[in-house]
């Protein structure tokens, strides 16, 4: 009979930075797409919180009180529209604006904007669109950004539709 070992669970990361353009907490489970996530926007001067999945975003958020959530669809445990939908469920969270980005599907994207996301940015991403989506949510610039999402760009199928 074989052993299985669980991983340990690593603290949720945090640094603190000073004169900090708001706080973001950046949920995805691929440790290289956080970290690349997590460095672009400090260097503009975010606060950075990171989660690896959306069951952790639901453990931290209260805590870390970000100013916006990013979410990643594709997720052990809870995916990111599920995540995005009990965000909008919780009186303390509904207000906080949730950006997904993620290479997915055009299906996700509307599932995504009925679960109250309020941007969408495809992977593989410009660090300087990473950056524009994080400030305009921020600041609660203009419109949702659904409209800029590249369904082709996000792996769907060629032809399928934009939005």
């Amino acid at each position: 009979m074989g052993k299985t070992r669980t991983r340990p669970r690593r603290p949720t990361y945090s640094r603190v930075v000073s004169g900090a353009s708001g706080r973001v907490l950046v949920v995805d489970d691929n440790r290289v797409i956080r970290q690349l996530i997590r460095v672009n926007l400090e260097l503009e001067g975010f606060e950075v919180v990171t989660a690896a999945d959306g069951a952790e975003c639901l453990d931290v958020v209260h805590r870390v009180r970000p100013d916006v959530i990013t979410l990643d669809v594709v997720m052990p445990r809870l995916d990111g529209i599920r995540t995005a939908a009990r965000l909008r469920a919780d009186p303390l969270t509904s207000h906080l604006p949730v950006a997904i980005i993620s290479a997915c599907t055009r299906y996700e994207v509307e599932t995504g904007i009925v679960a109250g996301v309020d941007a969408f940015l495809a992977k593989p991403f410009e660090p300087a669109d990473l950056v524009r989506v994080v400030r305009q949510l921020t600041r609660r610039e203009g419109p949702p950004l659904d409209d800029r999402y590249e369904a082709g760009r996000a792996g769907s199928t060629p032809g399928s539709a934009r939005g």
